[in-house]
């Protein structure tokens, strides 16, 4: 009874437009009434969610993709990969991909990568005659790097709620990150000659290659100073967000010159707006996720699937197309706060690694970002190309093909996700 109410006042709320936080706050107020649970619980709980030191990597990553954005960096990246394969045919394709994966290892987020390299980029793909709704997709789907190659928001955020490494989530999704980089650059390697993209009939030129080498230089030597420390275990995590902080800010105001003083007010204040909106759906749905633990529902849900005997590669996959489909209609973060705490204690009892499950979450979340009607990336996309969602959905479904390829095989085969993994 207390699941039904706790999870129908949920979904009632987000059908008829309440925003998620709001609606699993409410869920859990009401549920808490309905068991004579002092009010008070559910404040404690919200504190509880965020009195964490991981959790304070989010802001911090926030504020870093913006100065990255506003300060230059995502410009001298575009230039650089486009000095290397610009020349080719299809070349403003390949560096379009590469330059989200690079951006990626900066930002941490899907929406700013498709913002920052789609703003620099997409402008010259149309005007050398490039397909305009197949470039929209393709950067809609490149822009899905963001949360997979590290450092990544949505990896944070697991890794709070599991408990488990953030420094070996994002290990995993280096390789994954990778893989579908590989993927998307061969995929555009077939379509430019089947649809005949357009070729730079000019030579590469070494002094341009040169200079577009040295002015991105900061921007290439950032990813170092932001994993390089967690990987080799001298910062975590929310340190090393921390360190981008001060890199990034430093770059884009002494080095690229384009933050100046007043600028810096701006920059906090919306990335304060985007952290608080992650923050207020981690803290209410904490308080969510310990009352359908408390009621005993989770426990009942978890008996249940064993007693099914589903083997671990059936329930990954169950639980990879469920992702798929809440990640059409609920915001990454939202989904994985949501329905980790529920899935979890199923996927540990069935002897699943926590990595890999992860992997799984997170990927499927990203998925979920390019497919309508919430899809974050699409938006994101639209306000960069002016075209129409309808438009840039159609125009992606290859690359979107490619990258949920990839997503199946990480869900088949864990090797993917825990190689190279001590």
């Amino acid at each position: 009874m207390i699941g039904l109410l706790l999870f129908g006042s949920f979904a009632i709320l987000l059908i008829i437009g309440v925003p998620v936080a709001v609606s699993l706050g409410v869920a859990t107020m009401l549920s808490v009434f309905a068991l004579d649970i002092p009010l008070a619980v559910v404040a404690q709980r919200i504190f509880t969610g965020l009195d964490s030191f991981a959790i304070m990597a989010i802001p911090f990553f926030v504020l870093a993709g913006n100065f990255m954005s506003s300060g230059g960096i995502s410009r001298r990246l575009v230039e650089f990969v486009n000095s290397v394969v610009g020349k080719l045919r299809g070349g403003m394709a390949y560096a379009m991909v590469i330059a989200c994966a690079f951006f990626a290892a900066l930002s941490g987020s899907a929406p700013a990568t498709v913002v920052a390299i789609g703003s620099m980029i997409y402008p010259d793909i149309v005007r050398l005659g490039y397909p305009k709704e197949r470039m929209a997709g393709l950067l809609t789907v490149s822009g899905g790097l963001g949360p997979i190659i590290p450092p990544s928001i949505i990896m944070v955020v697991y890794g709070t709620i599991t408990n488990c490494s953030v420094a070996d989530m994002f290990t995993a999704g280096l390789m994954v990150g990778l893989l579908i980089t590989i993927v998307l650059v061969a995929l555009c390697s077939f379509l430019s000659y089947s649809e005949n993209w357009p070729k730079d009939e000019g030579r590469v030129e070494l002094k341009v290659f040169l200079v577009s080498t040295v002015k991105a230089l900061p921007a290439l030597i950032l990813p170092i100073f932001i994993v390089g420390g967690i990987y080799m275990g001298y910062q975590t995590p929310t340190e090393s967000a921390a360190t981008a902080v001060i890199i990034s800010l430093f770059v884009g105001m002494f080095i690229y010159k384009e933050i100046k003083p007043r600028d810096i007010t701006r920059i906090v204040i919306n990335s304060a707006k985007s952290s608080a909106m992650i923050l207020f759906i981690l803290a209410t749905s904490s308080a969510f996720a310990w009352l359908f633990t408390f009621s005993g529902i989770a426990r009942a849900l978890t008996r249940t699937v064993i007693d099914m005997n589903m083997p671990a590669v059936l329930f990954c996959f169950v639980i990879a197309v469920i992702l798929l489909i809440f990640g059409t209609f609920l915001e990454g973060i939202a989904t994985c706060v949501l329905l980790v705490p529920v899935l979890w204690p199923i996927a540990s009892s069935l002897q699943i690694n926590v990595i890999h499950f992860g992997m799984i979450v997170c990927i499927a979340n990203v998925i979920g970002t390019m497919t309508p009607p919430v899809a974050v990336n699409i938006f994101a996309a639209a306000s960069v190309t002016k075209l129409k969602m309808g438009r840039i959905a159609a125009g992606e479904i290859p690359f979107l093909i490619g990258f949920t390829s990839v997503f199946f095989l990480v869900v088949f085969v864990p090797w993917f996700s825990t190689f190279f993994l001590k």
